[in-house]
């Protein structure tokens, strides 16, 4: 938000520089984030000069051209080559002496230098208005007032405005700093704080009478919960045409583009004082009648930047008796604006609800000054003064008269809200005992009125404007901003304290993970929760009646909630590889969201992803891809870390994978990894192969916080057996997998996918399957024959049920 330095002053007498009030400002949580110089007129005409042409003669090698020369004030006059058809002997007139820089329509600088034109030397340039950016006219030279005095600076002749603007960055909370008024209240108090005593002056409309009564606007309001208060007064014989300097320079210092003097007036009066307005041409309100209504869904209505919008249910207009005129709070129609020949209007001041306002401005993309302020709470009370001010200042600048009275509809008045404050609690939160008198003050500086003293706290009541200070502690952080963070002392003395928590505690969980995959290589991400609905088609397992939905998205690339941590990561994978970042380690601890039959789930995870390289390349070490079987390390040294032996192996579930396993403790399946599938991530634009596991942290959780349990080591040897069996494309692991474990259920211990092979040598259609049989008896030493035996059954179900090969 841009504040102008010299319309502030405007509300608060001052001479401090703009960086004490900067500082200020910034201590009182409206941080500065830099301050700009602002010139009425871009360079503030530095190096120009008022000239006297002496002599004008017709250039001899040039029909259009003209020499002359001119008295600048150094007792020379100087040779100026001039193209100016209405240059003549006699004149004054602005010269941009050698050095000086000028600025052309798109702001690009361009210096005035000593040449030759056509072989007569040029010490300067006579200026046109457009070329000194005091208007748009070329048509030639301008003709200054005979009475200046050559030499004299044209920032003199013309009264340039210099002015320092303020880049406030605004919290969203700080609805009532949302002006020039608002940001001077603040001020005021931070500099009473200080001890300075300054008066706080507003706009008088002592002055606003109505001149006649001659056109009334019949005014309705059909829902005031959408909008409990409204007002309206009709202005006549008003003539639009462009705003004076002052109003310009005022508009211009803070980004905004002067249009006409109507516009200008309410944008001022928005930006001073924080009330949005509107503007109609009272002329085109069909019948006089203006009704503040919804419309039925579907109906259509065009805005003011000729975009045809199809209207929503709730969104509240502004209407006459043919339809809707304007987006209440947000946007006008383009057919009810102010035009060049208005002579009459209606002018709009209002309180509209929040909540409606900023539903009806993302449902149709719309972003304006209105809305801006609407949405966030602007101040009811002020409504009546705001519509004064700008009545005034139309009458004064466009003409006209009041003819009309003004409505105020305003059927339930908006009471302040009242607090009760606690000193002891006000102490603790601050952290040092302030002065009851100090309290006080500080919140007479904020217009905090003290209805009720007692020996334990006040009885407060805030003003309307403040929207955000709505409970005690909310009071506690206004005296403490005013106060001064800085002011508060603090102790030398160090205390510390140790709690008593369980070894299983999440972050400590956390920590001991983060420490093993930083060691490994890995860097932590954090993505949004919020994603694209759109992902979950990636994945059948995935569902759309599950996807937890924002009511008010800021887009719809994030308006669900995230149902699996694997596109965040892919698209972090995605967004690095696009950057030359091709060898990647990631890990995220992270909640997925779920809209069940049965309720909501939350369920936390750990989400690996691996892809690129190994390591990097070296000249002792050729590079070597990241493959299965490391990712399946970096998997199972997690499970390791936290004494988690006893685990299973079985196939993935998750059709994300093209190839995956899971790994099960007991009945707690904890974690599915594998190569992600290159359809999905082609989706994100990733060429290269993606290895990805998700743990269940509240199973590891669970399965760590238990009673540790133990058995003895088996005094009998394992023995391991592997298998290279030659299938067809279409088997998976899964099936090898099941075979094996209904082949031999007490024995076979674990199965072990360690190799996928496809490629030359290999009859088509074939892939070759390296899988390893661990087989124990925990009772005696097991034989050849037992182990034969089982390795034959195994190889005679795979080659009956699966066709399959040894190689």
């Amino acid at each position: 938000m841009k504040i102008s330095y010299n319309w502030l002053k405007q509300f608060i007498k001052t001479d401090w520089t703009s960086e004490e009030t900067a500082t200020l400002l910034t201590d009182l949580g409206l941080e500065v984030e830099g301050v700009e110089k602002f010139q009425s007129v871009k360079g503030g005409l530095e190096g120009i000069v008022v000239g006297h042409v002496l002599t004008c003669v017709q250039h001899p090698n040039a029909d259009r051209l003209k020499v002359t020369t001119v008295d600048i004030g150094t007792g020379i006059p100087v040779q100026i080559v001039c193209g100016a058809s209405n240059v003549a002997a006699g004149q004054k007139v602005p010269v941009a002496t050698i050095g000086t820089t000028l600025y052309d329509a798109d702001g690009k600088s361009f210096v005035i230098k000593k040449g030759k034109i056509r072989d007569q030397e040029s010490h300067g340039m006579i200026c046109a208005e457009d070329e000194l950016g005091l208007g748009t006219s070329h048509e030639g030279i301008m003709v200054l007032d005979e009475d200046l005095i050559p030499g004299t600076t044209a920032s003199q002749v013309f009264n340039i405005e210099n002015d320092e603007v303020f880049e406030i960055g605004l919290t969203p909370n700080r609805a009532d700093a949302m002006s020039h008024m608002g940001v001077a209240r603040d001020l005021r108090a931070g500099m009473q704080q200080k001890n300075i005593s300054t008066e706080f002056i507003t706009p008088s409309v002592s002055n606003f009478r109505v001149d006649k009564r001659i056109l009334k606007m019949d005014v309705s309001v059909e829902d005031s919960k959408l909008a409990p208060r409204y007002c309206g007064v009709t202005i006549s014989g008003i003539t639009v045409k462009p705003s004076p300097d002052w109003l310009q320079n005022r508009l211009k210092s803070i980004g905004i583009t002067p249009k006409n003097n109507i516009v200008d007036i309410t944008n001022y009066v928005l930006h001073e004082l924080g009330q949005p307005l509107h503007a109609f041409d009272a002329a085109k309100i069909k019948g006089n009648k203006v009704v503040v209504k919804t419309l039925p869904a579907g109906t259509k209505f065009t805005t003011l930047d000729d975009v045809e919008r199809t209207l929503h249910e709730e969104d509240l207009m502004i209407c006459d008796e043919n339809g809707p005129m304007c987006f209440a709070g947000v946007l006008g129609g383009i057919n009810s604006g102010v035009k060049e020949n208005t002579s009459t209007l209606f002018l709009e001041s209002a309180y509209f609800n929040p909540v409606s306002i900023r539903k009806t401005a993302k449902r149709h993309s719309l972003s304006t000054d209105a809305s801006f302020r609407f949405e966030r709470g602007i101040d009811p009370t002020i409504t009546e003064y705001a519509l004064k001010r700008a009545a005034n200042l139309i009458i004064e600048l466009a003409g006209g008269e009041i003819t009309s009275d003004i409505t105020d509809i305003y059927p339930k008045k908006i009471e302040d809200h009242s607090v009760v404050l606690n000193y002891t609690k006000t102490a603790k939160i601050i952290g040092e005992d302030l002065s009851k008198e100090t309290i006080k003050k500080i919140l007479a500086s904020l217009d905090i009125k003290v209805n009720s003293v007692s020996d334990v706290g006040l009885g407060l009541t805030i003003p309307s404007y403040r929207v955000d200070v709505q409970r005690d502690v909310d009071v506690i952080e206004e005296i403490l901003r005013v106060y001064g963070y800085n002011n508060i002392s603090f102790s030398k003395k160090l205390n510390a304290s140790v709690a008593n928590a369980p070894r299983n505690e999440d972050y400590k969980m956390q920590n001991i993970v983060g420490g093993l995959l930083n060691g490994l290589g890995f860097n932590e991400m954090m993505a949004n929760s919020l994603t694209s609905p759109d992902y979950i088609k990636l994945s059948d397992d995935l569902k759309e009646e599950f996807n937890v939905t924002i009511l008010n998205p800021l887009s719809r690339d994030l308006s669900a909630m995230r149902q699996s941590l694997l596109f965040s990561g892919l698209e972090a994978l995605s967004y690095n590889i696009n950057r030359r970042a091709t060898d990647l380690k990631f890990y995220e601890f992270g909640k997925t969201y779920h809209k069940l039959p049965a309720g909501y789930e939350e369920p936390k995870h750990l989400t690996l992803f691996v892809t690129g390289a190994k390591d990097g390349a070296s000249w002792t070490n050729p590079q070597k891809a990241s493959d299965f079987f490391l990712f399946k390390g970096y998997v199972s040294s997690i499970l390791s870390r936290f004494g988690l032996e006893k685990v299973q192996s079985e196939p993935a579930t998750s059709d994300v994978f093209v190839e995956g396993m899971a790994f099960t403790i007991g009945t707690e399946k904890v974690v599915q990894f594998g190569t992600v599938k290159k359809s999905i991530a082609k989706a994100f634009d990733i060429k290269q192969e993606v290895f990805y596991a998700d743990f269940n942290w509240n199973a590891i959780l669970k399965l760590v916080g238990g009673k540790i349990k133990f058995t003895d080591i088996p005094k009998y040897p394992e023995v391991r057996r592997d298998l290279a069996l030659l299938v067809d494309q279409s088997v998976q692991f899964d099936s090898i997998y099941k075979i094996a474990r209904q082949t031999e259920k007490s024995l076979l211990k674990n199965i072990d996918l360690f190799d996928v092979y496809e490629g030359k040598n290999l009859p088509e259609g074939k892939k070759s399957y390296a899988v390893g049989f661990t087989i124990q008896d925990a009772t005696k030493t097991l034989t050849d024959l037992q182990i034969d035996k089982i390795m034959s059954k195994l190889k005679k179900n795979f080659e009956t049920e699966l066709e399959a090969v040894l190689r």
